[in-house]
């Protein structure tokens, strides 16, 4: 797909962080990108600085992602690009140091900011993809990437709500994408290692460093803009389909 001005783009967890980076990337390109987020403030100032729009969107409720699709494409029109950033990255174990269950509501919020979060904003846009005119000649639609985690395939200890809401994502990746093939719409995941975002950035700096040691090569954080880089090339490429990338310098995760 030809990014220009014609081309519009929703991303969650828009605000901050990958997301931040995916917005700033594709209108850089000249798409117009529409923000979902929870932070406002935040978010509002964005939008206005990269000449795009934002709607308050919380993804884990059903009720506020249509109203969120409707106030974007009010907006902006029909979007050709989804990419899901919201999440949340909480840890707690299976059992607690007390001998006390993991909290089943604590699990659940996980999984349905993550997983169903992700799930709801993906079929939101792939409903109005496929009912708009094709953008190449190879009749595309449009493309939906989501974020999955390396968590997805080497969860640590505390992780089991984590990890299983990125494991759905790279589960329902393939199967997405072959339901919506006829329509011309393709579907990507990204699995990011350890990258630089706001929750990482907040650690003191021997800290970071000793995450970055741990990446074969480059030994070092991800920068949100390597993740935006491989989104926006995803995007342009129109053989990527169905696939889960891993973006994490080789990293394996230790149990912790």
């Amino acid at each position: 797909m030809k990014l220009d001005s014609n081309v519009k783009a929703i991303i969650t967890g828009g605000a901050s962080g990958l997301g931040e980076a995916v917005a700033r990337e594709l209108a850089g390109a000249g798409v117009g990108v529409c923000l979902f987020d929870l932070n406002e403030e935040r978010g509002q100032a964005l939008a206005d600085e990269l000449s795009g729009h934002f709607v308050r969107v919380d993804v884990s409720d059903p009720a506020s992602v249509a109203d969120g699709f409707r106030a974007a494409r009010a907006a902006q029109g029909q979007e050709r690009i989804m990419v899901n950033c919201a999440g949340i990255g909480v840890a707690a174990r299976t059992v607690d140091r007390e001998g006390k269950p993991q909290d089943p509501a604590f699990f659940e919020r996980v999984i349905r900011v993550n997983l169903i979060g992700t799930f709801l904003c993906s079929s939101n846009a792939a409903a109005g993809m496929v009912a708009a005119d094709p953008v190449t000649e190879d009749g595309e639609r449009g493309v939906i990437i989501n974020t999955a985690s390396v968590a997805a395939f080497d969860g640590q200890i505390g992780q089991t709500a984590y990890s299983a809401s990125k494991g759905g994502i790279v589960g329902m990746t393939l199967p997405m994408a072959r339901d919506l093939s006829r329509d011309g719409v393709r579907v990507m995941a990204i699995a990011p290692g350890i990258f630089r975002t706001p929750m990482l950035a907040g650690l003191p700096q021997d800290v970071q460093d000793s995450l970055g040691a741990q990446v074969p090569f480059p030994s070092r954080l991800g920068d949100p803009a390597e993740y935006a880089a491989l989104a926006r090339h995803i995007v342009e490429n129109s053989m990527l389909n169905g696939e889960v990338i891993r973006l994490d310098g080789a990293i394996r995760m230790a149990p912790k």
